[in-house]
């Protein structure tokens, strides 16, 4: 019985195509995926911005229930993010709370959103100690005060900007802004992303993404800004670049929360990018900005 010797020729093709199989491994691994539906993620991303125009521009009676209702939908998702870390945020009161502070800041302004969140809180204290008593219940209290801070308080501020002059505008430059600054981020960053920015909060931020998002914000947000407010072109700079900043530290925070509850996603609603509360995360820190930047830039 004879053996034949191996085939060095064979070998060394072998060899080569492992090489080739492995090297462009090697080489995307330093470049970020794209890590999410792509279709699904452009599909409801434009749906989404084609529901808030209509309801800002066309029916603005109803931009304060589509607030309300996904500020409801984000609390939820929160109340249930939070109970993975052992926190029991009352939903009721919570979800009241929601209502009462849309309702006030839409009849009485920034007034109303004030003493209507003070009362939310008193609610949702008196709720949660008629339960029980002790360090439990003084955990769910904070956990309950942080969703309604988080949530419906800067979120209202939605719905202070609606009130000003020109307020269909000034929120869609709220949103928008943050809006670009995701998208010029996931671009810049597939394409170019070779430097983590928070590798211990969220691996895929790069510097090159953030680069992207300075650049599409800023400029969705000057056009806007310039062509639909008549603003000087600075005023757009300058709110546009705080806003890339916010939505970029927005985005960190919830990152950092969810990597500290042990949860990729806050909720599953829209196909593509997560839930509610993943969606909103950078608008709910950019619009009290915006309401500020405009008090201060323009008294």
């Amino acid at each position: 019985m004879s053996t034949s010797a191996p085939d060095p020729a064979a070998a060394t093709a072998s060899t080569s195509v492992e090489a080739v199989a492995v090297a462009p491994e090697g080489e995307h691994a330093k470049r970020r995926g794209p890590g999410r539906n792509l279709p699904a993620a452009i599909g409801v991303g434009l749906a989404l911005v084609a529901v808030l125009a209509l309801s800002v521009l066309v029916v603005p009676q109803a931009f304060p229930v589509l607030a309300a209702i996904a500020m409801v939908a984000a609390v939820l998702e929160l109340t249930r993010a939070l109970a993975h870390g052992g926190l029991e945020a009352p939903a009721v009161p919570l979800l009241v709370g929601v209502i009462g502070m849309v309702v006030s800041t839409v009849v009485f302004g920034a007034e109303g959103l004030m003493l209507s969140t003070a009362a939310a809180v008193c609610v949702l204290i008196l709720w949660r100690v008629s339960e029980s008593m002790g360090l439990t219940a003084l955990r769910d209290v904070a956990g309950g005060v942080f969703a309604l801070a988080w949530v419906p308080f800067l979120g209202c501020f939605l719905l202070l900007l609606m009130q000003r002059d020109q307020g269909a505008m000034l929120v869609l430059l709220a949103v928008l802004g943050p809006v670009g600054n995701d998208v010029g981020g996931y671009i810049a960053g597939v394409l170019f992303g070779r430097h983590p920015m928070a590798p211990g909060i969220s691996p895929k931020k790069s510097w090159e993404g953030f680069a992207g998002s300075l650049v599409l914000g800023t400029a969705m947000v000057t056009l806007i800004a310039v062509l639909a407010l008549e603003l000087p072109w600075w005023v757009g700079v300058a709110i546009g670049a705080v806003l890339v900043v916010v939505s970029t530290c927005g985005d960190l925070a919830e990152s950092l929360l969810k990597r500290d509850l042990g949860i990729k996603d806050m909720g599953h609603l829209l196909p593509g990018h997560g839930g509610v509360l993943d969606r909103v995360d950078s608008i709910l820190l950019a619009a009290p900005t915006t309401y500020v930047m405009l008090e201060v830039l323009l008294p």
